[in-house]
């Protein structure tokens, strides 16, 4: 299993090595690489130094003046034909190295539309649905809630709720964003709280899964704990460390 793959194909082509399924939570695009800021769409179209200074902006949650400084690089060009192209490029090259099978969900930084396009036959797209493998139940909520940060896959609370509540009874719960626990919410490098989803936390209490499995925090101040039945994971930061967590029952 697999979070927060940002751009990583090399690692992602081997990460089902061994497994019965590769499950993917989301976040394929790297648009801005926070630890190197050299890597990502954002750099190869305007730059290192702007994208140390946008980095710096957002870090300092200066989001205001970060969308100013972008709205000026972005003044006479196709911001929308710029991006889509670029991340076309990189979801042609991450769906090529899904095994089969692969189970997927989308990131707050993926661009939905654009993934029945790219997944091929032995690649399975869930998002408020649910799917059994291995004789279990697995049910999957994709993107995440509106920030700030304004990326590209993000909903309202009521339409993530819907989500969540149309899986219904599952015996794993995977989404891309924490539940909104502490905890599992808070990024220790960039020292700051990432959404969590308090609908995510009342289903595990009323539906008490053996797992809820998800990412988004790079970086948690902790990586897993139980809420009274449920074992809750972050997969880890899968651009980082090119190694997937394997579920065990």
């Amino acid at each position: 299993m697999v979070s927060d793959v940002h751009g990583n194909a090399a690692d992602l082509a081997r990460a089902g090595e061994g497994a019965d399924a590769l499950i993917c939570l989301g976040d394929l695009v790297l648009f801005l690489d926070y630890a190197d800021h050299s890597r990502g769409i954002f750099p190869d179209l305007f730059g290192v130094e702007n994208a140390d200074l946008i980095v710096e902006l957002r870090t300092a949650q200066r989001y205001e003046e970060a969308r100013a400084f972008g709205a000026r690089l972005w003044a006479g060009l196709d911001r929308n034909a710029a991006i889509e192209a670029a991340v076309r490029k990189q979801y042609a090259e991450l769906f090529a190295a899904f095994p089969t099978p692969t189970y997927a969900t989308y990131g707050n930084v993926d661009i939905p539309t654009l993934w029945p396009e790219y997944a091929g036959p032995g690649t399975t797209v869930l998002d408020g649905e649910r799917v059994e493998i291995g004789g279990r139940v697995f049910g999957f909520v994709g993107g995440g809630l509106r920030t700030p940060m304004r990326t590209p896959y993000e909903v309202g609370d009521e339409e993530y709720a819907a989500k969540i509540e149309a899986l219904g009874e599952v015996d794993v719960l995977c989404s891309h964003i924490p539940p909104d626990v502490p905890e599992l919410c808070y990024d220790t490098v960039a020292r700051r709280f990432e959404r969590g989803s308090r609908a995510l936390l009342a289903a595990i209490h009323r539906v008490r899964p053996r797992y809820a499995l998800f990412g988004h925090v790079h970086q948690p101040l902790a990586q897993r704990l139980r809420i009274g039945a449920t074992e809750c994971v972050n997969v880890g930061h899968f651009a980082s460390t090119g190694r997937p967590w394997a579920m065990e029952w």
